[in-house]
């Protein structure tokens, strides 16, 4: 037995279980979306939105997003979670688009000047720390940055597949954010 929804105008208009072909069984104007294993399953009501093939549900007060709407929304997740920081040898470092030029350049500093050193101000104070850990930390912020951006990617792939799912915006990312502290 197989349950579909029939949509008009957008929303789901009725459900139908059936174990036969639903193509012959009404007319071929009549949309009819086969929801098996779909998590809500939609209700009459609902709004339904067909982009590539696949279809999105969403209750009647919740807006149904456009690819493009989706891929802002990711785009604004990744940004926000690019900057959440990293912990490198216990030192909280900032990961926000200014650390991140500030540590670039201390670590250029650092691949030309093997006994360059520096106070280097953490989230939680300053250290004074010598090449190799400035090169580490570096090294670790890209690392972030760079899972970031490709969980960004991952996600606009199964936006344009038509399989990507709201609760999928919170999972898969780097690390867990640091705790906030004062600076």
């Amino acid at each position: 037995m197989s349950v579909y929804v029939r949509v008009s105008g957008g929303e789901v208009f009725e459900r139908v279980e059936t174990d036969g072909d639903i193509t012959q069984m009404f007319h071929p104007s009549m949309v009819f979306v086969c929801i098996d294993g779909i998590e809500p399953a939609p209700l009459v009501g609902w709004q339904a939105e067909e982009s590539g093939g696949a279809w999105r549900f969403s209750p009647p007060d919740a807006p149904v997003m456009t690819p493009e709407q989706l891929a802002a929304l990711v785009a604004a997740e990744r940004f926000r979670r690019e900057a959440t920081g990293v912990l490198v040898d216990g030192l909280a470092i900032e990961t926000t688009r200014d650390s991140q030029a500030l540590i670039a350049s201390t670590g250029l500093a650092a691949i030309y000047d093997p006994e360059y050193r520096c106070n280097f101000k953490t989230a939680t104070g300053f250290v004074e720390i010598g090449s190799a850990e400035i090169v580490a930390i570096a090294t670790a912020v890209r690392a972030h940055v760079q899972a970031c951006f490709d969980r960004e990617l991952a996600l606009l792939r199964l936006i344009e597949a038509g399989e990507y799912r709201d609760e999928m915006l919170t999972e898969g990312w780097p690390a867990p954010p640091l705790p906030n502290v004062e600076s």
